[in-house]
């Protein structure tokens, strides 16, 4: 089968890898559709030392699975747990000590004509949920797992730093608490697909410092970091969403004499992310910058990596 491999930081194209046999509890799913996500961009940079076909958002057909999925349209969470260790245990197989992650960590992603997944991980698509849409299924779960980790409602003054592809769908997700909420980023025609939502943007200059109860760093850098550190009052709390590619320098005394709260958050809900796709409560048609097919994968590589590129779609059909 066709897929794109990462080896020694290098993406090619290949032709000659084996379709993937589903192991026991396991599907086999072909994929229809998949985006390309910051975090693969980073795996190419270094981000981890990933060997295999990379890729994690994806929506396909089940080819080999139980009856109820055969021949269905199929999201995936991407963590593959143990269901032994003790985050399994504790119902938290995001976190599981011997997980596999889809093309990132010991298991080939959605970028080639096949993938396998646990069946316990695939969700199966409502039937209004076009394929543009429901790849974005993993992310819109992403920026959801905030509203799992922390309460928000309308009394609260809430921050997100960055308008790129996450940062876009943790807007939209947050403006459904009714908070009060402003979106900084650095391309005013970005920020217009969140103003059409009736939600507030604005640039750096327009953030008051220590005014805000949450803040979300949607960057990945050092300077979205700072700006959404700086914003938060006392007793504050920060969510990272981003990962970052290098290290931070931080004033850590500050957090501690302000009892900042500094939440990490990844993954996320694929059910509740379906539902607001179904129910149209989540645009992620304005996103979308660019399609190619498997083939042309390193030219969508290369438009993803162009600054200011929002989502690339590679189709598999």
């Amino acid at each position: 089968m066709k897929g794109l491999w990462l080896e020694n930081n290098q993406l090619q194209l290949r032709t000659d890898l084996p379709t993937p046999k589903p192991s026991e509890g396991e599907a086999l799913v072909k994929v229809l559709q998949a985006g390309i996500c910051n975090t693969d961009l980073e795996l190419i940079r270094g981000y981890y030392p990933y060997q295999g076909v990379i890729g994690h958002e994806f929506v396909g057909i089940v080819e080999q699975g139980p009856p109820n999925l055969l021949n269905q349209r199929v999201v995936g969470e991407i963590n593959a747990a143990c269901g032994e260790c003790r985050f399994c245990r504790q119902g938290v197989p995001t976190h599981c000590e011997n997980r596999t992650v889809l093309g990132i960590v010991n298991r080939n992603g959605a970028f080639a004509d096949y993938l396998t997944l646990p069946i316990a991980n695939l969700h199966q698509v409502p039937e209004n949920v076009s394929n543009d849409v429901a790849t974005f299924t993993e992310p819109l779960a992403a920026a959801l797992e905030i509203q799992e980790q922390v309460s928000i409602d309308a009394n609260q003054k809430v921050l997100v730093v960055g308008d790129g592809k996450l940062g876009q769908l943790v807007a939209q997700t947050l403006a459904l608490t009714g908070c009060d909420l402003l979106v900084i980023g650095r391309h005013a025609e970005k920020l217009a697909n969140l103003a059409t939502r009736d939600i507030k943007t604005g640039f750096a200059d327009d953030v008051i410092p220590r005014s805000f109860d949450l803040a979300v760093d949607c960057t990945g850098n050092p300077a979205g970091f700072d700006l959404a550190r700086g914003s938060l009052r006392s007793r504050g709390i920060l969510v990272l969403k981003s990962t970052y590619a290098g290290k931070l320098t931080l004033d850590a005394s500050a957090l501690v004499v302000d009892e900042i709260t500094v939440i990490g958050s990844r993954c996320g809900p694929f059910v509740q992310a379906l539902e607001l796709l179904s129910q149209g409560k989540i645009d992620v048609q304005p996103l979308i910058q660019g399609r190619y097919s498997l083939t042309d994968g390193l030219k969508a590589f290369e438009h993803a990596q162009q600054k200011g590129v929002l989502k690339v779609l590679l189709s598999l059909n």
